[in-house]
């Protein structure tokens, strides 16, 4: 492995179909003032927020809640969010939902103390906190983005037409717990089961295709797209399976808790290209992702080549006899895409309402970053949406 680097992870995970009862350990490390925060009331439909509220109290908490916090939180809920919690002098932020949700809550906790416009800070300036930072808990009930072992939190300007990301470099920002229950996944509609799937399966694809080293972080990517695979297919066919709904938890976390990052340089172009289709779109993230993510990667393919062709052979099993390399690597990524088709995502930005007259925001919107195979130009990506479409 390839250069320095540290690894501190202190979120601490409860696990399993019992992983609730640990929430009132937890509780009694933080103060009387908790901010509950959710998103459209799903919660409240299946019942987890009455087991929620009922710990609370047992607990004799205050609770404020925060509500209706939408998949692609936007700047205006944050202010909103960062007054409530400010009012109620929170002493803990218990974020109950999926990733947006919990990156969300993890914006507030850098804002509520904040004198300076938080989307400019963090958003723009991408500066770090010097100021407190109100604990994060959460209750996961949607898997894919792995915000709740990793200190990233990504907020929408419909205004500017932007959606960034920040991934935080103090560990205080992190979730002090987690607990991830996958029954609690179980109720999730289809469409949003499959593209946290494909969230979950980018992000580790994102870490993956970089550097060119001989890296234990790659074999354990192999190993958790092999499983998320596996899972998926279980899953669609059957989506209460728990041992699959558990698996694929599972892998969701440490797909971005940053271990696999470690001795990487990374990528990250595919988020990048999503969030200015989300951005424009508002379309569901992994949705955005699978959309654009086919174009992409063979346009870079042949100048990461190695790679591709050892992502075929170890993840989908594609045989190389006489085969040249460009020939296997484009058989793993047909691969990919029948299974991709087969989960039923969304293979083309014209399906979460991009049209050609969008493209030039779309490619304003989109933020380049070093670190993959090829260091795309505005042209180059305008290349790639438009092969999306």
């Amino acid at each position: 492995m390839l250069g320095n680097f540290k690894y501190c992870n202190p979120t601490k995970l409860y696990f399993g179909d019992e992983s609730l009862n640990y929430l009132s350990d937890e509780l009694k490390n933080y103060g009387k003032n908790i901010v509950l925060i959710y998103g459209g009331g799903s919660i409240k439909k299946n019942g987890i927020y009455d087991e929620v509220i009922n710990i609370l109290k047992k607990n004799n908490k205050n609770i404020t809640e925060i509500s209706g916090v939408m998949p692609n939180p936007t700047v205006e809920k944050l202010y909103e969010g960062i007054e409530i919690a400010r009012s109620a002098n929170a002493d803990l932020l218990l974020a109950v939902g999926g990733g947006s949700v919990i990156d969300y809550a993890k914006a507030v906790a850098v804002s509520i103390y904040c004198n300076e416009d938080p989307w400019d800070k963090y958003f723009i300036k991408f500066d770090e906190p010097d100021c407190k930072i109100v604990p994060v808990g959460c209750v996961l009930t949607m898997v894919g983005t792995g915000s709740e072992m990793n200190a990233g939190s990504v907020i929408t300007n419909p205004k500017q037409k932007l959606k960034i990301g920040h991934v935080f470099q103090s560990e205080e920002v992190m979730p002090r717990f987690a607990i991830l229950n996958p029954i609690y996944t179980l109720t999730l509609p289809e469409y949003q089961m499959v593209a946290g799937i494909y969230d979950i399966f980018s992000h580790i694809c994102e870490q993956y295709f970089s550097g060119e080293d001989d890296n234990t972080s790659d074999y354990i990517s192999e190993g958790l797209m092999r499983s998320l695979i596996h899972s998926s297919l279980i899953a669609k066919k059957n989506p209460n399976d728990y041992e699959a709904r558990s698996n694929i938890m599972w892998t969701a976390t440490w797909a971005l808790n940053t271990l696999i990052a470690k001795g990487k340089s990374t990528d990250w172009m595919v988020h990048m290209l999503g969030q200015a289709v989300g951005a424009i779109t508002n379309a569901t993230h992994g949705m955005t992702l699978s959309a654009v993510s086919l174009p992409y990667y063979r346009y870079i393919m042949k100048y990461g080549l190695n790679k591709f062709v050892r992502f075929a052979k170890n993840v989908w099993n594609i045989d190389d006899t006489n085969k040249s390399k460009e020939e296997v690597a484009t058989e793993g990524l047909n691969a990919m895409e029948a299974w991709m088709n087969e989960l039923g995502l969304i293979m083309n930005i014209s399906k979460l309402g991009a049209t050609k007259e969008m493209i030039e925001d779309l490619v304003n919107a989109t933020i380049i970053l070093e670190g993959g195979y090829k260091l795309l130009n505005k042209e180059e990506i305008k290349e790639i949406f438009i092969k999306s479409l």
